[in-house]
């Protein structure tokens, strides 16, 4: 059978303002060259432990609430570039920023400016988050030997300040902790130089003993305490009730932090202890 062929008529010529360019071949290397290029890093995510997160719900057994690049984690900047607070720093960058905040600040007994409180928490806070030593009262070379301290929420204000000379002829030096792990016992030193006495300097001693509670924690029991050289007691003597309140250090202390050379602690009464490890000091 023969088959039909219909002839269509001829189109006219469309005007050169009106050609249609012939369609670009796209390789698939083209369709790659303008997107942005991927991190290598893998990202690493972060998971909310509260059951009312603050964005959507979180899947089922996850909770995934955000997911940050790996980038961010070492160097505290987001990707866009503003600051992370120092929630990603790394220990040493941490530890460097506190003992910034603690400079010039007598150890905070005086009482310091909310702001620079606040900021020296911030910092404890993060810290102690990253504590590398899980169960510090089982390593005592870790926890054991001279410490120093560097910053206190412990204060001596208002007429405690007054009646303990503080504010005239008394100045207080170095504050040192001795953990001595094989007597378990820990002692502490309170330094203090006398204006009014041709600058006589002196001490106060409190020795307590101490029983491990917990991995982290030990309980702190007094046993006595003593003040050289005697006239440093006279000094002392009508208020020593008052001093001995502040410094001793009965109940149970928490230690939060510690490596070589720092240690934090918290203690019953709501205190946090800054001490760097230090060198051996004469009793």
């Amino acid at each position: 059978m023969a088959t039909k062929v219909r002839v269509l008529p001829l189109q006219p010529t469309p005007p050169s303002s009106h050609v249609v360019n012939p369609p670009i071949k796209i390789s698939s290397k083209m369709m790659f060259m303008n997107k942005p290029q991927r991190a290598t890093a893998a990202p690493a995510t972060h998971f909310l432990t509260s059951k009312d997160p603050v964005i959507g719900k979180y899947p089922s057994g996850n909770k995934l609430l955000f997911t940050i690049g790996a980038s961010e984690l070492c160097s505290g900047v987001a990707s866009d570039g503003s600051e992370t607070e120092g929630v990603f720093k790394d220990l040493s960058a941490l530890k460097a920023d506190l003992y910034q905040a603690v400079q010039g600040i007598n150890r905070g007994i005086f009482g310091l400016p909310s702001e620079r409180k606040l900021e020296i928490e911030r910092l404890v806070k993060q810290l102690e988050s990253q504590n590398p030593t899980a169960d510090p009262t089982a390593n005592p070379d870790k926890v054991g030997g001279c410490w120093k301290l560097v910053y206190s929420t412990i204060t001596i204000l208002g007429s405690k300040r007054t009646k303990l000379g503080l504010r005239d002829f008394i100045s207080l030096g170095d504050f040192y902790q001795r953990i001595d792990a094989s007597e378990v016992k820990a002692i502490n030193l309170i330094k203090f130089n006398v204006r009014g006495l041709n600058l006589l300097n002196g001490q106060l001693e409190i020795v307590a003993s101490y029983k491990i509670s917990s991995p982290s924690r030990v309980s702190i029991t007094y046993e006595n305490s003593t003040i050289t050289p005697d006239q440093l007691m006279y000094v002392f003597e009508k208020n020593y009730q008052i001093l001995l309140g502040i410094f001793n250090p009965e109940g149970w202390l928490e230690i939060t932090y510690v490596d070589d050379e720092l240690r934090i602690g918290r203690d019953d009464k709501g205190n946090i202890f800054v001490l760097q490890r230090a060198a051996e000091v004469d009793a």
